[in-house]
């Protein structure tokens, strides 16, 4: 298991420098930054040059991405064009977003992970049909129409909860919107052990479990669920990752001021510095995430081992 850990860690440093890399190229292809500083008259010459200087950007592309990655290492991911460091704004922006996925993650597990559960148990029947159609429905509707949608009832026609989430962003006030967030990856997840659960229940070795006269609950839990959960471990983790950074419709809709917002107000703005130190977080968010991902497998299946 050891050796595994640091093969895999080995192997993320050349991801981690190739989709950074990749970012930052993308991000300085967007458009001139130092355009937007100026509103909507055009910078001087010396200005402009100024600016340039003053934030590295006189310099060529890969210069800039060593200079970057090097500040990187020592904890200083820049400063945005309003003059405030990018760390700070992600003091303030995680925190919020990591809340919000945590809520949606538990609707995934709870919800779907039950649902799926259920109707893998009674496949065909009325319960199926049901669940498969609802979650049809989740699936082809876009997040913006939903979140809009709850907000509207939810919000303004009952008054059961705030249209606008605070700046402290609590969980109560995110359960809504961490619903929203989470509802085709929950439609997904259901539909995932649905399938799941209906093909292993037609394994051996749960045929076996049954014919020892073992309960029910316990062939369920012990030895169809375990199993059946392989695919959904690996949806939910890499789910992770793109529920932190594919938050920006969500936090939009409900005003939550987290990292989706901040990745928009950085593109929006051409703040570079904004946008690749976010999403350079993200990167170790998805890497940590798919690690963890493969050390669950050999805990729901003891025959898988890792040299």
């Amino acid at each position: 298991m050891g050796r595994y850990v640091i093969r895999r860690l080995l192997q993320m440093i050349p991801v981690f420098f190739g989709t950074t890399l990749l970012i930052f190229l993308m991000v300085n292809v967007m458009g001139d930054p130092i355009a937007g500083l100026c509103g909507d008259r055009q910078c001087d010459p010396a200005t402009a040059a100024q600016l340039r200087s003053e934030f590295g950007l006189d310099k060529p592309v890969w210069q800039q991405y060593l200079t970057y990655m090097g500040n990187v290492f020592t904890g200083d991911f820049g400063t945005a064009f309003n003059g405030q460091k990018v760390t700070e704004l992600m003091a303030t922006a995680f925190p919020i977003t990591i809340r919000l996925t945590i809520v949606a993650i538990v609707f995934e597990i709870v919800i779907g992970i039950s649902l799926g559960v259920v109707t893998g148990l009674r496949r065909g029947r009325p319960v199926d049909t049901t669940v498969l159609i609802l979650t049809l429905v989740v699936i082809s509707i876009p997040t913006f129409v939903t979140g809009l949608l709850l907000q509207l009832l939810l919000g303004v026609e009952w008054g059961i909860i705030k249209p606008s989430v605070s700046s402290e962003a609590p969980f109560n006030e995110l359960l809504v919107p961490g619903l929203v967030l989470a509802s085709v990856s929950l439609a997904y997840v259901t539909r995932l052990t649905r399938t799941s659960i209906a093909e292993n229940a037609r394994a051996d070795y749960v045929r076996t479990a049954v014919a020892k006269g073992l309960p029910r609950r316990r062939v369920v839990i012990r030895h169809l669920l375990r199993n059946s959960l392989i695919p959904v471990v690996t949806f939910i983790g890499t789910d992770v990752g793109a529920l932190m950074g594919g938050a920006i419709v969500t936090e939009r809709i409900f005003n939550i001021h987290g990292v989706g917002f901040q990745l928009y107000q950085g593109i929006l703005r051409q703040n570079s510095q904004t946008v690749v130190g976010f999403v350079t977080i993200l990167v170790l968010v998805f890497l940590a995430a798919n690690l963890i991902v493969d050390l669950l497998y050999a805990v729901l299946d003891p025959r898988i081992r890792y040299a």
